[in-house]
C-alpha cells in the first residue's frame, strides 16, 4: 500500500501510539498540531476513487473511498483536530490528549467508509473514544454522564450492526450507499444514524454530554459525532421525505429549552440540536441544492460552534463558572474572547458577510424551491430563535447582562489563537462564498447575496433583537436560575429510576415475605423430622441410638468377610 494512499484513519492511530513515547510538553502538543496538517495535506491530494481494500472472513472491506462528500467533511475534521489541539495547548492529560487523537481519526476512518462493516466499527470508536473525554473530567457526574453517553452511542452501535447483517441478508451488499426505507434493515441503519444526529427524543445524550466533558473536550466533542451522523444520512439516505419534517421539528424544540437555561454550555449544546436540524432538512430534501446546504452548514457550524464553545470555555476556565447567573461585566477584562464570541454569535445567527448566512440560505431557497413552504417557514421563525438564545444569550449574558464583579484574566494566547482562526475563517467563508462552494460535493449556480435575502435576513434578526430586548426590559424574559432543566430525558434521569427503586422496594418486600414464610416452614418441617428421627425420637423409643450402632457395626463385618471370601 502506498504512503499516499495509506488511510487518512490509521495515521490519527499511528500517531496516538507515537504520543505515548514523546515526553509530556510542548513536544507533544506541537505533534498534535503536526499531524491533522499532515492528514489534510493527503486528503488534498488523494484523487477521487477507492484505496486500501482489505479482505476479511470474506467480505471486501473498501477503507478509503475518495470524492467530493468524503474529502469535503475529512478536511474540516482535520482543520476540526488542528483548532481544537491548540486550543488545548496547555493540557498535559494523556488521556485527552489520546482520546482526541484516536476520537479524530474514527470520525475521519467512518467518512471514508466504503461500506457498512467499516462504518461499523469506526462508528463504535468514536463512541468508545469520545467518553474519555467526559471522564477526564474526574468528577462524580462526569463518570455518570459518561456512562450513559457510552450507552447511548454503542447501543446506537449496535442498532447499525443488525440493521447491517439484515442489510446483507436482504440485497447480498454491505456498500454503504444510497439506501431506501421500506424494510426492517433500512430502518434500523436510519435509527442508528438517527440516534448520533440527535433526532427528536433521541437528542438528550448531547445535552448531558457536552457540558459535562472537560472545558477543552467539549470543544473536540461538537466537532466529529453529530456531523459524522450528518454525513451518513447524508450519504445514505438523501432525499428521503421524512427527514424535512424530522429536521423542522429539530430546528423548533430546542429553542425554548435554550430561552430557560442557565449554564451556557448547555444553552449551545440546545443550539447544536437547533442547527442539525438545518441539515437534516436539507438532506430530506435531497436536491444538490439542498444537499450542498447541508453539507456546507455542516462545515460551517463545526467552525462558529466550535468558537462559541471556546469562547464560552475560556471563560469557565478563568472563572471557574459557565452560569448565566454568575457572570456578566467579563467585557472589561476578557475583551478580546468576548470579540470572537460575538463573531460566532453572528455566524450561528446568519448574519450577511458571516458564514452562518452562505450555508443557511441554501437550505431555505431549497426548501422554498421545492415547494415546502410550511417547512420554509419553520426555518426562518427557527433562524430568529437561533439569534435569539445564542446570538444574543450568550454574549449578552457572558459579557454584559450585569457587572458580576468577576475580572479575570484575558484567556491565554493559545486560546485566542485557535478562537482567531475559527473567526477569520468564518469571515472569510461570508465575504467569499463562491470559493467555499466549491468544496461542496455538487456544482450549484448560486448567489447568497441577492437584495431580497439580505433585506429579509436582517429584518428577521433585527425583530428578533428588539423582542429580546422588550422582553429583558420588561422583566418577561426568564431570569437566569440556578436550576438543571431536564426534558425528555427526564424519563431516563428521574422517571425510570422512580419506578425503578418503586419495583425494587415492592420486589424486596415480597422477597422478604417469602424468604420468612419458606423459613418457617423449613424450620417446622425440620422440627417434625427431629419429633421422628431425632435421638429422642419414636423410633428412636423402639431402636435407641446404641443399638442401630451395634447392628451397623454388625452388618460392616458380614459385609467384609463376604467381599474376602469371593
Amino acid at each position: 500500500m502506498m504512503l499516499d494512499q495509506f488511510p487518512t484513519a490509521f495515521l490519527y492511530f499511528g500517531a496516538a501510539v507515537v504520543l505515548l513515547a514523546l515526553p509530556v510538553g510542548r513536544a507533544r502538543a506541537a505533534f498534535l498540531l503536526a499531524l491533522p496538517i499532515l492528514a489534510a495535506w493527503q486528503v488534498w491530494t488523494l484523487p477521487f476513487g477507492i484505496y486500501a481494500q482489505q479482505e476479511l472472513f470474506g467480505f471486501t472491506l473498501d477503507l478509503m473511498r475518495v470524492d467530493k462528500l468524503s474529502r469535503a467533511f475529512a478536511l474540516i475534521f482535520c482543520l476540526a483536530a488542528f483548532i481544537g489541539n491548540l486550543y488545548a495547548w496547555h493540557i498535559r492529560d494523556t488521556v485527552q490528549q489520546v482520546a482526541a487523537l484516536l476520537y479524530a481519526g474514527a470520525a475521519i476512518g467512518a467518512v471514508f467508509a466504503g461500506d457498512l462493516i467499516t462504518l461499523f466499527f469506526y462508528w463504535e470508536g468514536t463512541a468508545v473514544t469520545a467518553v474519555f473525554l467526559i471522564w477526564a473530567r474526574r468528577t462524580e457526574g462526569a463518570y455518570y454522564t459518561g456512562m450513559r453517553y457510552l450507552i447511548i452511542q454503542v447501543g446506537s452501535g449496535v442498532i447499525l450492526l443488525a440493521g447491517t447483517v439484515l442489510f446483507y441478508r436482504d440485497t447480498g451488499s454491505l456498500a454503504f450507499d444510497k439506501m431506501t426505507l421500506g424494510t426492517l434493515a433500512t430502518w434500523l441503519i436510519f435509527l442508528a444514524f438517527g440516534i448520533k444526529s440527535a433526532f427528536p427524543l433521541l437528542h438528550n445524550w448531547l445535552q448531558d454530554s457536552y457540558p459535562a466533558a472537560t472545558i477543552t473536550g467539549t470543544v473536540i466533542l461538537q466537532s466529529f459525532t453529530t456531523k459524522m451522523a450528518i454525513y451518513a444520512l447524508a450519504r445514505g439516505f438523501a432525499g428521503t421525505e421524512i427527514l424535512i419534517y424530522i429536521g423542522a421539528v429539530m430546528t423548533l424544540f430546542p429553542i425554548f429549552f435554550a430561552v430557560i437555561e442557565n449554564d451556557l454550555r448547555r444553552v449551545l449544546a440546545y443550539s447544536t440540536n437547533n442547527q442539525l436540524g438545518f441539515m437534516v432538512v436539507g438532506i430530506g430534501i435531497g436536491t444538490d441544492m439542498a444537499l450542498n446546504g447541508a453539507v456546507s452548514h455542516a462545515i460551517a457550524h463545526i467552525l462558529f460552534k466550535g468558537l462559541l464553545f471556546m469562547s464560552v470555555g475560556a471563560v469557565l476556565f478563568r472563572t471557574g463558572t459557565a452560569k448565566g447567573s454568575e457572570l456578566g461585566g467579563l467585557y472589561k477584562t476578557m475583551p478580546l474572547t468576548m470579540l470572537f464570541c460575538v463573531v460566532g454569535a453572528a455566524s450561528i445567527s446568519a448574519f450577511p458577510l458571516f458564514s452562518g448566512f452562505v450555508s443557511k440560505s441554501l437550505i431555505l431557497s431549497a426548501s422554498a424551491h421545492e415547494g415546502y413552504y410550511i417547512v420554509w417557514a419553520i426555518l426562518l421563525f427557527a433562524s430568529a430563535g437561533v439569534f435569539h438564545h445564542s446570538g444574543i444569550k450568550i454574549p449578552y449574558f457572558a459579557f454584559f447582562a450585569h457587572d458580576s464583579g468577576l475580572r479575570p484574566k484575558e484567556a491565554p494566547f493559545h486560546m485566542l489563537l485557535a478562537m482567531g482562526i475559527a473567526a477569520f475563517l468564518c469571515i472569510v467563508i461570508g465575504i467569499f462564498p463562491a470559493q467555499f462552494y466549491t468544496l461542496l460535493p455538487f456544482d450549484v449556480d448560486y448567489v447568497p447575496y441577492t437584495t431580497t435575502h439580505v433585506v429579509t435576513q436582517l429584518q428577521l434578526l433585527f425583530f428578533s433583537g428588539l423582542a429580546f430586548a422588550v422582553l429583558v426590559r420588561s422583566g418577561i424574559y426568564p431570569p437566569e436560575l440556578k436550576s438543571v432543566n431536564l426534558d425528555t430525558d427526564w424519563t431516563y434521569r428521574r422517571f425510570l429510576p422512580s419506578v425503578i427503586a418503586v419495583v425494587a422496594r415492592a420486589m424486596s418486600r415480597i422477597w422478604a415475605h417469602q424468604a420468612e414464610f419458606w423459613l418457617r416452614w423449613l424450620n417446622g418441617f425440620i422440627s417434625r423430622l427431629s419429633l421422628t428421627f431425632g435421638p429422642e425420637g419414636r423410633i428412636a423409643q423402639s431402636a435407641p441410638t446404641g443399638s442401630m450402632v451395634l447392628w451397623v457395626a454388625v452388618f460392616l463385618g458380614v459385609t467384609l468377610i463376604v467381599s474376602f471370601l469371593s
